[in-house]
């Protein structure tokens, strides 16, 4: 199902280099990360726009997700039993220089991210503990699944630096393309509106990679931050929601009722 370079151990040893170098957070590209024919599969089985579980539409994002494969094509359960095998999480896990990851299966572990005309995703980082099993977020894993996508649609996934002053990388959703990147307090990402026309939509599969906590740890929700070109009122009221959201969703965490974060 894989790229046969994740079966070889030299090419293992390249992308750790890669991976642990980059900036400005620990990233890994790799193309044609699945068998051509899986992910042509996984592309024309995509649940439509309409089929999504959840759909976002805030003033930080526009965006749908999808983590029930049982009402699926039955591609999707195969591929998703296949990439969280421990067979699998090993390569992660040597590629990242992590030990003991683990996968959870929820829709905060994995499924499928779609946004069509205008979607977005504000830049952010990631909650920091699985609400329900307490295990620290450690790395994001995306593969892309667009058979068609210009870059100047836009939709290109951002990764910013810890001040959020600056974009340092750009990687365009193109077909078959995997995404690795650690989650931390300042692995600030998101990608911009995007412009296609209407039978275009961006997918995604996503997974999610977790560990016991290293050391003591508060818990957070997603934080959304401002780009320096947003305006004052932006600023103001995404200010005041994340502050807000996060307060009470830290008291629902640590009070015994984190099931109503589900």
């Amino acid at each position: 199902m894989f790229n046969r370079d994740l079966y070889n151990a030299k090419r293992i040893d390249e992308w750790s280099s890669q991976f642990n170098n980059a900036q400005p957070f620990r990233f890994l590209v790799i193309d044609n990360f699945l068998d051509f024919d899986l992910a042509q599969s996984l592309s024309k089985e995509f649940p439509s726009l309409e089929y999504m579980d959840v759909n976002y539409k805030g003033i930080n994002e526009k965006k749908s997700e999808h983590s029930s494969f049982e009402n699926l094509h039955p591609v999707f359960t195969n591929f998703k039993d296949a990439i969280t095998r421990k067979e699998v999480t090993c390569i992660i896990e040597n590629i990242a220089q992590i030990d003991k990851l683990e996968t959870i299966e929820d829709r905060y572990g994995f499924g499928l991210h779609q946004g069509g005309q205008h979607s977005f995703l504000d830049i952010h980082v990631d909650y920091n503990l699985h609400p329900i099993r307490k295990k620290q977020r450690r790395l994001n894993l995306i593969i892309f699944l667009n058979p068609e996508w210009n870059q100047e649609w836009g939709g290109a996934l951002e990764f910013w630096d810890k001040h959020v002053t600056s974009c340092r990388q750009s990687i365009s959703p193109v077909f078959n393309r995997c995404v690795l990147f650690e989650c931390n307090e300042y692995s600030y990402h998101g990608y911009s509106k995007i412009n296609c026309p209407e039978t275009i939509t961006r997918k995604s599969f996503y997974l999610y990679y977790f560990s016991n906590p290293e050391q003591p740890m508060i818990f957070h929700d997603t934080i959304f931050k401002n780009k320096p070109s947003e305006p004052l009122s932006k600023r103001f009221v995404v200010s005041l929601k994340e502050a807000t959201k996060n307060f009470i969703k830290r008291i629902l965490y640590y009070s015994g009722l984190s099931r109503f974060l589900k």
